[in-house]
Formats: structure tokens, C-alpha cells, sequence
């Protein structure tokens, strides 16, 4: 039984004004209906030969990550939170200590969230072959059939094959990025394959490298499992431990200088997803090879990737142009140049802008709220609430509010009231009255917020009780 870990953390940067800090590409439907994270968790969903997946991701992410599990009626294993990002090595040491306490010879499948497999056939017959490997002790990576010179991609070298173990190989040499002309000969080398970070190897093992080459990663992570706190559905790793673990990857960290590591070639229809630029290749495509993506329409376009969320995109006359269309933002770049866009997101921060964390709607586990109007003394959110889900019960020092429902039915508390509002009828909440928000009903309740005061931020929320450990 090999048990799937699969690594959700990452900050919105290189597809946005699509992913933001605080809605990751993963948790979108990018190539297909399903999210990246989600096609992740399905690829590895037979119960014959997969247990249920272990989760490690970014704290922020935690509800929408569950909630994307729930869609697809998967129990994992654990979801583990990350108090502070700390790479890669960190997080496979703490999968391996988690999963090795049971059995310290558990097999690990370590999978990032973020990828796109168009062979997953291909993926899970790669898996088998590397399978006696790591059952054997090594540490098993996936080399990826270099298609073209990439130089924004690792790259391995392949040794030797492994005696018995058909199908593996010896690794000879990890690569970082190389410049074009340096990708260009491994390409024709033919004896180079892309790193598409994905591993299989045992907990022990693993932890036995991390010993002997980064003891006190270790110790810290080891520190942070034992500290670990219980969540509602959630493991919430020792903070002030975690912390003091290096930031390393597991390449940097133990497969760069291990003498066990093994590579199991395959071509599997790989990418990361981790341009706008990869997306394009991946996608689906017009004759003039134009994807085009929501509410377009175009002329004389080619090769071009054009995105609208909503709204009507129109583009005349344009060649090689990735145009994406959000309902704050309007990206427009050059392909050859979609790995810049860190520059974009770099600026917004230094600006103090919002536009790189959040989009107007943003989700929370109860639901969503869309900022609509804003003013020097006033905003105005559309708020939708999901059946049976309730906001927490709360105050505000500095701002009073209007509430119109506009769909479904309401429960509302105010002060020592409890009371239900239906379509078109509407309350006030005074400011520092006591108040919570659910909904009872079986449909998802619609309603107008009319804020009013001197201070509107988020942060006047004194939270009293919380379904979520949010008080």
C-alpha cells in the first residue's frame, strides 16, 4: 500500500491575476473541471493499491482545500498545516514522521498539488516500476522525458540501470536550472530527463538520509510533529518548531547527495502549470492555435491564450499575447515574457495593494463575500452563506450594518434576538451589538451587507464563538 503525500503550500505569483496568495492555482479548474489539486488526489484514488492521501498545506488554504476533498467525498489521511512555508524537505520529514509512526517502512508518494498529467495511465505504470525500488530502500524520483530545452526546469542525469529492478535507474547527477544553450545539448544528450518533484521512497529511509545530511531540520520538524495540536479536522504542526527548521528542498536536502537515489524515466504528458506560457501548451486550441476561454471573442489571433472571468474579452490582431481578464485586473504580456509577471506581483506588494492576495470574492468556510462598493464611510458586500454554515458570533468597535436578504432564508442573532428573515426583508445591526449570521435553510442564502462607520476593515471583528477555531 504506498500512501499518497501530496504538497499544497505556493503564493499565487506566476498565473496571477488568476491565483492569488489566498486562492492558489491549485485550487482551480485550470486544465480541466476539476482543480489541479483535485486531479492530483483522483489520480491516486484507487483504494487497491493507494491508502487515502496525507495533505500538507499552507494554513490559510485549510478550508478550501477540505472543502475540495469533501466534493469529491475523500476522507484523507490527515491535512497538515503548515504554520510558515519552509519548503519541501520539511514537509516530506514531517509526512515521514507522521506515517512512519505506525509503520516505519510506509511508503511515501510525495506529489505537489500543481501539476498537470495528461497520461496518468503512463504516471501510475512509472509508480509500479518504482515500487521494488523504494520498497528496497532507495529513493525513487520520476525523470521526465525532456521534450525541449527548458531552463526553467531541474534536470537529472541517468546512470546505470539498477540489477533487478527493471525499468530504475542509478541517478548520476542532479542539475539546476541551466541556461538555454546548457538545455539545449541535454536535450540532444538524450540522457537528461526533466525533475518533476515527485518521489517514492520509505519514511524510514527518508528519515535516515535526513539524518545523516541535515540533522537539525530534522530535530526541529521531529519537535513540531510531537507539538502538533489538533484542529477540528485539522493538524496544526508546533509553530516556534517549525520555524526553526532550514528552508530546503528534498533535492537540495537529501536526493543531491544521497547514494541511494534511483530514477524511474517516463513521458506522461507532464507539465507544472507554472506559467501562463505552460498553460497555453496544455491547453485546448483553435486552428490558429488561439485557447480561448470564457466570453471572447477574437479576430485574427494566433497562438495566443485568452481568459475572461466573466465579462465579455475582445481581441483583434494579436499573435503570441497572453490577455487574461479578472474582475480587478487585467493582465496583458508577450508569452515569450510570462515568467515575468513576478515583477507585476512584486510591485503590488511594495505598493501596499491587495490585488496579489485576494480577489474581490473571497472565500471563507461558510461561504464567499464579494465587495461591490466602497466609499470614505460606507462599503457594500454581496455575501453568500452555504446551507446549514454560520458566520461567527461577533462585534464590531467601529462600523453598524444593513442586511437585505436577497435569496434564501436567514438566521440571525442580535444581542439577546434570534430571528429569521426571508426573501426582501432586511435588519440593522448597531454597532457593538452582538451578532451572528447562518443559514438554515437547504439553499444557499443571498444577501446585500451595507457597511457604515469610520474604520471597515476586516480587522474590527472581535470574534466571541466560532464553528471554525477562528475566536
Amino acid at each position: 500500500m504506498i500512501h499518497p503525500v501530496i504538497l499544497s503550500g505556493g503564493t499565487g505569483t506566476r498565473l496571477w491575476p488568476l491565483s492569488r496568495a489566498a486562492y492558489p492555482k491549485q485550487i482551480m479548474p485550470l486544465v480541466a473541471d476539476v482543480s489541479l489539486l483535485q486531479a492530483t488526489v483522483k489520480r491516486v484514488g484507487d483504494p487497491a493499491r493507494f491508502a487515502p492521501p496525507l495533505l500538507i498545506c499552507n494554513e490559510d488554504h485549510r478550508f478550501l482545500i477540505a472543502e475540495q476533498l469533501r466534493d469529491l467525498a475523500i476522507e484523507p489521511q490527515a491535512i497538515v498545516l503548515e504554520p510558515i512555508g519552509r519548503n519541501t524537505a520539511p514537509a516530506a520529514a514531517a509526512a515521514a514522521l507522521i506515517l512512519g509512526e505506525s509503520d516505519p517502512e510506509a511508503l511515501l508518494l510525495m506529489l505537489p498539488s500543481d501539476h498537470h498529467i495528461g497520461a496518468p495511465d503512463r504516471f501510475l505504470a512509472a509508480v509500479a516500476t518504482a515500487l521494488p525500488a523504494a520498497a528496497a530502500g532507495r529513493l525513487v524520483t520520476f525523470g521526465i522525458a525532456a521534450s525541449r530545452p527548458e531552463t526553467g526546469y531541474g534536470y537529472i542525469k541517468r546512470g546505470q540501470p539498477l540489477a533487478g529492478q527493471p525499468g530504475c535507474f542509478a541517478v548520476e547527477r542532479f542539475v539546476e536550472k541551466p541556461d538555454l544553450a546548457t538545455a539545449e545539448a541535454y536535450v540532444a544528450d538524450g540522457g537528461y530527463a526533466w525533475n518533476g518533484g515527485m518521489f517514492l521512497f520509505r519514511a524510514d529511509r527518508l528519515l535516515a538520509e535526513l539524518e545523516r545530511f541535515e540533522p537539525a531540520l530534522l530535530a526541529a520538524v521531529r519537535k513540531a510533529v510531537a507539538t502538533a495540536k489538533r484542529d477540528l479536522d485539522f493538524l496544526r504542526l508546533g509553530a516556534a518548531a517549525f520555524a526553526a527548521a532550514a528552508d530546503r528542498s528534498i533535492d537540495y536536502a537529501v536526493m543531491e547527495r544521497t547514494a541511494h537515489a534511483a530514477m524511474v524515466p517516463v513521458e506522461m504528458g507532464w507539465t507544472d502549470v507554472g506559467s501562463w506560457s505552460a498553460l497555453w501548451e496544455v491547453a485546448p486550441k483553435d486552428a490558429a492555435g488561439n485557447a480561448l476561454i470564457g466570453d471572447v471573442i477574437a479576430a485574427d489571433l494566433k497562438d495566443c491564450y485568452v481568459r475572461g472571468d466573466g465579462r465579455l474579452v475582445a481581441a483583434v490582431g494579436l499573435e503570441n499575447v497572453i490577455l487574461v481578464d479578472t474582475d480587478d485586473a487585467v493582465l496583458a504580456v508577450h508569452r515569450d515574457h510570462a515568467q515575468d509577471i513576478k515583477r507585476i506581483v512584486d510591485t503590488l506588494k511594495q505598493s501596499n495593494r491587495r490585488e496579489h492576495l485576494h480577489h474581490r470574492r473571497v472565500y471563507r468556510p461558510w461561504g464567499s463575500y464579494e465587495s461591490v462598493d466602497n466609499g470614505d464611510r460606507h462599503q457594500v458586500k454581496r455575501i453568500i452563506v452555504k446551507p446549514g454554515a454560520r458566520l461567527s458570533l461577533q462585534k464590531h468597535a467601529q462600523r453598524a450594518e444593513h442586511w437585505v436578504v436577497v435569496a434564501g432564508r436567514a438566521r440571525v442573532t442580535r444581542d439577546d434576538e434570534v430571528f429569521d428573515l426571508e426573501e426582501n426583508q432586511s435588519t440593522y445591526i448597531p454597532l457593538g451589538a452582538v451578532h451572528r449570521l447562518e443559514n438554515p435553510g437547504d439553499v444557499p442564502l443571498h444577501l446585500i451587507e451595507v457597511q457604515s462607520g469610520g474604520y471597515l476593515g476586516e480587522d474590527d471583528i472581535v470574534r466571541l464563538e466560532d464553528n471554525y477555531g477562528r475566536a
